[in-house]
């Protein structure tokens, strides 16, 4: 092998200049760029490209250009773009692809549109799963479109807009994944929009708009379709001065009604109309109603927590459920009343500024507590009828005054448990009570079943505390004892620590039952009918009485056998 050493003679200085040439051109040449090929040869199968710079020819597969409708270019001398993706495979060979660098080619272009808020060309040719699939006229790049972007209003069938070349915006692009989306809604809408402007800029406020028809509701308020070329909202507010829950009370879809422009936005190109306004307001009429006087009413509208009712056309008040009746608690004016009854009611409130109107229809009615009151009062006693009951309490239906008094069960006798009295009672039965308290504003009266009986507790008036009495034994347990005294129909309770003085003596356990003992009454209050009896306070009793007959317990000086000597002798001398 032959080395050359010597550069400075004319054949080494061209073959470097020729080297060097070589290397420029490739370096211009990297994987993943575009780069232009001359087609120079066809063949059935491959199309053979000339790039400067490569060491081999690049092939393309002519099939590839078919798919792409490129046919046309596999001519000789046409140029081909194409993406170099790789210099030399394992062969040896240059890979290209003209597929793919119409795609990268594409999506710049796309870029470019996006970046510039451009609409870009393209025909939808296919539905898929939640839109269609639109193909970008100049690159081929496919792009989806939603179902939502399609149309601003709902399509069933977009059969005519299939393989047509139309506008469409760019709306979204996803660099990384290569995705992109578009939207034929946004076009349509601004073409509209120009025309919505010069609609709009029509409308004055306090223009009438005649005969708009009504085209749908919505929870908030009516739309109404003007000419056809514009829709205009009527808020619920401005529908009726009566009180209005939804615009379907109001109106139906077709009908025609003339509208007041009260609000013109050019920024959100909206008309805001009312169809209360173009009549009077009703409420200046209310000067020609006073406070806590009667007046026929209309009820318009039933509801869960009362009644709206009319003076007059227009002028509405609310009748509340707790204004229907004097007795009844949680009645419905849907159970009471229908929609176009006339009734009776009192004005029991007007308020201007927030235009309200308040009415009663128990204020038309005399109170029914008052009444009883008058004819029953605190202390009387009064025939009723059991009514209902829960697990406390009975309610008494007094006469026809259609008011229930309140009977608890600790009040239906003194002897027994109030809650087994209570089951004794059922619906219907006829009860001769007491008034106990009556309370006009609460609309309550409490009457009481015992207090028409002798009260068993009056067996105490003539005794006193410290009193010794006799009483039976009833029963006994761990806590104490159960006694009644005798003549007494009252059972009373004995505390074990209150049976003896003595620990050990003081054993509920040693009485039986049936047994009759003496104790002291060591309590009485009679406003709580409340008596406690003590067999260990009697025992004291008698402790004290005994000392302070007898002296102290060591002693026996003041026993009586302590001076019989004394009174024998006097007894010899008296023979």
């Amino acid at each position: 092998m032959e080395i050359y050493k010597d550069l400075s003679n004319p054949a080494s200085k061209e073959f470097e200049q020729l080297l060097n040439s070589q290397f420029t051109k490739t370096a211009n040449l990297e994987e993943g760029k575009i780069i232009t090929g001359l087609v120079n040869k066809v063949t059935d199968n491959f199309v053979f490209l000339e790039v400067p710079g490569l060491k081999s020819e690049p092939i393309l597969d002519i099939n590839e250009l078919k798919s792409m409708g490129m046919l046309d270019k596999a001519k000789v001398g046409e140029k081909i773009s194409v993406l170099l993706e790789r210099l030399e495979d394992k062969k040896g060979e240059v890979l290209v692809s003209a597929s793919k660098a119409q795609k990268i080619q594409g999506w710049d272009k796309l870029v470019e549109a996006y970046e510039k808020n451009e609409p870009i060309m393209g025909k939808i040719t296919g539905r898929v799963k939640g839109g269609c699939i639109v193909e970008h006229i100049d690159t081929g790049s496919l792009m989806f479109l939603p179902g939502s972007q399609i149309s601003d209003k709902p399509l069933k069938d977009i059969s005519h807009l299939m393989n047509e070349p139309q506008k469409f915006a760019l709306i979204k692009l996803d660099k990384i994944r290569g995705n992109a989306c578009v939207s034929r809604r946004e076009i349509i809408s601004s073409f509209k929009k120009e025309d919505k402007i010069k609609i709009v800029e029509k409308f004055k406020i306090g223009d009438v708009i005649k005969g708009a028809e009504v085209k749908g509701y919505s929870s908030f308020g009516c739309f109404f379709s003007v000419n056809g070329e514009l829709d205009v909202l009527v808020h619920l507010q401005e529908i009726s001065y009566s009180r209005v829950n939804h615009p379907d009370e109001v109106f139906n879809i077709g009908e025609k009604h003339d509208l007041l422009v009260i609000s013109v936005d050019k920024e959100k190109l909206q008309v805001g109309c009312s169809v209360k306004q173009l009549s009077p307001d009703p409420f200046e009429h209310i000067t020609n109603y006073e406070l806590n006087k009667p007046y026929k009413v209309k009820v318009v509208k039933l509801m869960d927590f009362g009644a709206f009712c009319e003076l007059e056309p227009g002028l509405s008040t609310l009748l509340h459920s707790s204004e229907l009746s004097w007795s009844k608690k949680n009645i419905s004016a849907k159970k009471m009343f229908r929609v176009g009854d006339e009734i009776d009611c009192i004005i029991t409130e007007i308020d201007k500024e927030k235009r309200r109107v308040a009415i009663s229809h128990r204020l038309t009615t005399q109170n029914p507590f008052e009444i009883f009151e008058n004819k029953y009062p605190v202390g009387s006693e009064v025939e009723g009828e059991v009514a209902s009951k829960n697990e406390y309490s009975i309610f008494i239906k007094i006469e026809d005054l259609d008011i229930d008094a309140f009977l608890h069960c600790n009040d239906l006798t003194y002897l027994t448990n109030g809650e087994e009295e209570l089951a004794k009672h059922k619906i219907g039965d006829k009860l001769k009570v007491k008034v106990l308290e009556i309370k006009i504003n609460e609309q309550k009266i409490r009457v009481g079943l015992r207090q028409t009986q002798p009260d068993p507790f009056d067996w105490f008036k003539d005794k006193k505390i410290k009193q010794a009495i006799t009483v039976k034994i009833i029963s006994s347990d761990n806590k104490g004892l159960v006694v009644r005294p005798e003549g007494c129909e009252m059972d009373f309770n004995i505390k074990k620590s209150a049976i003896a003085i003595n620990a050990a003596d003081a054993r509920p356990a040693r009485f039986t039952g049936g047994e009759r003992i003496d104790c002291a009454i060591a309590e009485l209050d009679f406003s709580k009918r409340k008596a406690t009896l003590s067999i260990k306070l009697l025992e004291e009793i008698e402790r004290k009485v005994a000392l302070d007959t007898y002296g102290s317990e060591a002693s026996g000086k003041n026993l009586p056998f302590s001076s019989l000597s004394d009174d024998l002798e006097k007894k010899k001398k008296e023979e």
